[in-house]
């Protein structure tokens, strides 16, 4: 390739959109609350508080037992299609970055890098770069894949085009929507297709 031929650049976010992590976390806080799994709704708001989780400080306390007890990042399932769409872009020449904000709870981030890592590597998720970061935004991606309703707000308001991974959390976060990765393909495709 050239030097001066630029990739399109694809943010693609890890939790909710690569990564089933409700249902992990689902199975996770069955066991932390001491409840059946059917007890526990499939159908959640960003929070969990549908769970019981009562705020921040108790979900963080669940999120550390999920990481550092139960290899929640090791464990947490492919989401269907990630992989298959993911090498197909990759072979179209996209360049695929995965951004992901799993170093919130001080003290285990050595913890979720190497679950992450090996996580995609198990998977067989083919990606160019791997961030670590809240702030998005910052990274230069072209179009960006997430499902958290908080980050695509953000993402959108600055400009930049961004598709909403469907879930329960995040209903109310208009289109472009993908419900599964042969949308995020199409909706890729018709957004900016590669030379």
């Amino acid at each position: 390739m050239p030097r001066d031929e630029k990739k399109i650049v694809l943010g693609v976010d890890l939790d909710g959109v690569c990564a089933d992590f409700y249902a992990r976390m689902r199975e996770i806080a069955a066991e932390w609350f001491e409840r059946p799994l059917q007890d526990l709704t499939l159908d959640v708001t960003y929070g969990l508080r549908e769970w019981g989780i009562a705020g921040p400080e108790q979900y963080q306390s669940l999120h550390r037992f999920a990481v550092s007890e139960r290899n929640l990042f090791g464990t947490v399932g492919m989401i269907p299609g990630a992989r298959r769409v993911l090498r197909k872009l990759s072979e179209e020449r996209y360049h695929i970055r995965i951004i992901t904000h799993r170093l919130f709870i001080y003290y285990f981030h050595a913890l979720a890098v190497q679950q992450t890592v090996e996580w995609l590597d198990h998977y067989g998720i083919p990606y160019h770069d791997l961030c670590f970061m809240k702030e998005k935004e910052q990274v230069g991606a072209d179009i960006y894949i997430e499902d958290s309703p908080g980050n695509i707000e953000s993402l959108r308001a600055q400009g930049y085009c961004t598709i909403c991974f469907a879930n329960s959390a995040n209903k109310d976060v208009a289109a472009p929507r993908a419900q599964n990765w042969d949308d995020v393909y199409a909706l890729i495709r018709a957004h900016q297709p590669p030379e």
